[in-house]
């Protein structure tokens, strides 16, 4: 998506006697149906300015294409400002400029590719060098334009208020520097800008460079499983970008300084899709490398069981086996043996361990114990079941009665739900979770092309999938469990990685007798199984589980390109209110166990703590798809409530 396009001559002219940040502003709402701050649109106007200043200048042709905020497909991250021509060989350029209003307060940080800051709240944030080369890296890896038609990125940074120290430009960012300059400001400096550009963009746009971009194909999304392999032999399959490289760069410094008598924790909060098992993954394969004895923690097995499962016939089973471990494995172990233990998805930590939660005292503090450093990734939205006890509190709580130092960080970075925020916060406002400034989900316009599509697909035909303008990400409802499988199994022929979920409803019976089916609703001659009796927690692997539902257990912590949710009874809508009922929920089911001897003891709090599971569970399932989610109530007033809450651009 690309918020506002045009020539450098048009550009200068828009600067010079239109309100630049009002055209800007206009087609971003038209496009997103959102507003900004004034800050950002005084951002606008203020770097707008200083660009038609560089690019006064007759050697950059006037019609060289200029794009402004262009958000990097499958990402939720803008480019400020890109221009695009032809050098003298003919050959397509995309000169990407990262605009900064900085001016001071800036220090060394003395980690990789990272710089301190006062502003903005303070803290560590991207060298600009770094985030210019690594959104350059971001497109180049998601867009088959751009390396099948040989288009050169040349990614740089224009700090036009900063002055020059020895800061921004200091050697130990020499290798950021290198891949994308940084200009700063004064005259000079505009003039090495202008220099830079003309090195590239000799001729105007004639070949319509990031309309072909922006039109062109996406690559298939990495898959962190299908790169685990190669990341531990070497290879760097993931870019880490702005709060996901602070991070990074934040814990390898932890657990390098981290001793028996240097003992800290990293509390790591970010919602679905923004990188949390990207960044656990990449520091358990450096730390490993650099000889930490290290190990990768979930308390859900079916991540570590997909990540082992990736590694097979690669390791011997016992390296496998030592880089992954279940929460309830620290119970007696020697303390401080670890370097670093990386706690994914840690809100779904318990306080007693094994089957029968008799183990052990606290898993929080078993893990600190064992381990000089220890990161914890959590988000409290997605506690789903009685016993989650993983949240900021209850670790801080623990790290200061073991004398452990603790420092927090936040990602924010949205790549899953193809880098749609808009979708998460309408999701938190429509499940009535936390009101945010979402109230509606606006779809682009293929909406009926879709349904179109969809009825072809379930009176038999095979239609081609349409290439839809659903806006951010495709979210759609629809009328019957059969339509949301058909969905899911033309998906599937892509690439195997859309899959078929539900509210854990209905009793699993093919425990027992695997010859009937557990999600059976009658209305619509509908009947499936559950997938947890022949792949359990590879069920995401094998192609042949689409035609098994998911659940909760078997899929949080991990992605897919594609999810059908089927919502059950347990959560409905009555005169535009979300009623949870934890009775609906299956027997079979011991998310919830322990709702009906609380709800003795105090109704209150059992009604608020099933009420956020049930929630939660739904926010997590209707998460799981990176490019798009596909839903099917099993109430009627339940779907009309959220057909209400989507709109059209």
């Amino acid at each position: 998506m690309i918020i506002y396009q045009s020539t450098k001559e048009d550009f200068l002219k828009d600067v010079l006697v239109n309100d630049i940040e009002k055209i800007i502003l206009d087609v971003y709402f038209k496009k997103t149906g959102k507003r900004v701050g004034l800050s950002e649109q005084n951002a606008w106007r203020k770097s707008m300015r200083y660009m038609r200043d560089v690019l006064h200048d007759e050697e950059i042709p006037a019609l060289s294409g200029v794009s402004i905020e262009y958000q990097i497909p499958q990402t939720s991250k803008r480019i400020d400002f890109i221009l695009t021509g032809q050098n003298d060989d003919g050959v397509d350029h995309a000169v990407l400029i990262e605009l900064k209003q900085w001016s001071e307060g800036v220090g060394i940080s003395g980690k990789d590719g990272v710089v301190t800051t006062s502003f903005y709240g303070g803290g560590d944030t991207p060298h600009p060098s770094y985030q210019a080369w690594s959104y350059a890296a971001l497109m180049q890896g998601f867009n088959e334009t751009v390396y099948e038609e040989n288009i050169q990125l040349k990614p740089c940074a224009y700090l036009h208020n900063y002055i020059e120290d020895d800061v921004i430009k200091n050697d130990l960012y020499l290798d950021y520097l290198e891949k994308a300059p940084v200009f700063l400001e004064g005259d000079l400096e505009k003039e090495k800008l202008r220099a830079f550009i003309k090195q590239f963009v000799k001729h105007g746009d004639k070949s319509k460079i990031m309309y072909r971009i922006d039109n062109g194909r996406i690559k298939p999304s990495k898959s962190l499983a299908d790169s685990l392999v190669k990341m531990l032999k070497g290879n760097q399959e993931f870019v880490m970008i702005d709060d996901q490289k602070v991070v990074y760069e934040t814990a390898m410094a932890l657990a390098k300084k981290s001793s028996v008598a240097n003992k800290n924790i990293l509390i790591v909060q970010g919602g679905p899709g923004t990188g949390k098992s990207v960044v656990a993954i990449n520091l358990l394969v450096a730390l490993t490398k650099l000889g930490f004895v290290s190990q990768y923690i979930t308390k859900n097995s079916a991540p570590r069981a997909v990540y082992e499962s990736m590694l097979t016939g690669t390791l011997r089973k016992t390296e496998i086996t030592n880089l992954f471990s279940g929460s309830g494995s620290f119970i007696n172990v020697e303390k401080n043996i670890f370097d670093a233990l990386i706690v994914d998805e840690a809100h779904r930590l318990n306080e007693k361990s094994g089957m029968f939660k008799n183990q052990g005292e606290n898993q929080i503090k078993e893990i600190i114990e064992a381990s000089k450093f220890s990161i914890f990734f959590i988000d409290e939205d997605q506690k789903v079941t009685w016993h989650d006890i993983g949240e900021k509190e209850e670790i801080g709580k623990w790290a200061t009665r073991g004398g452990v130092k603790v420092q927090t960080l936040k990602l924010e970075s949205q790549f899953r739900c193809n880098g749609s925020n808009g979708y998460l916060a309408w999701l938190d406002d429509v499940l009535q979770i936390s009101e945010t400034a979402n109230p509606v989900l606006e779809l682009g316009g293929a909406g009926e092309e879709y349904l179109e599509w969809v009825n072809e697909i379930t009176e038999g035909q095979i239609p081609a999938d349409p290439m839809l303008d659903t806006s951010e990400y495709d979210f759609q409802i629809v009328d019957s469990p059969e339509k949301l499988r058909e969905i899911i199994f033309e998906k599937n022929k892509e690439k195997n990685k859309a899959r078929l979920v539900a509210g854990y409803c209905w009793d699993w019976v093919t425990k027992k007798n695997p010859h009937v089916n557990d999600i059976v609703i009658p209305e619509h001659n509908f009947a499936m199984k559950w997938n947890l009796a022949s792949d359990g927690n590879l069920w995401i692997l094998k192609k042949e589980s689409v035609s098994e539902v998911g659940c909760i257990h078997t899929c949080q912590g991990l992605e897919m390109d594609y999810v059908g949710v089927i919502v059950g009874p347990d959560l409905i809508v009555r005169n535009g209110k979300i009623i949870t009922d934890p009775s609906k929920r299956a027997k079979t089911d011991s998310s919830i166990k322990g709702y009906k001897k609380l709800s003795k003891e105090n109704p209150r709090l059992a009604k608020k703590k099933t009420d956020l599971i049930i929630k939660n569970t739904y926010r997590t399932l209707a998460t799981r798809g990176m490019k798009g989610c596909y839903v099917y109530f099993t109430d009627k007033e339940t779907e009309e409530y959220f057909r209400g809450r989507i709109g059209r651009v």
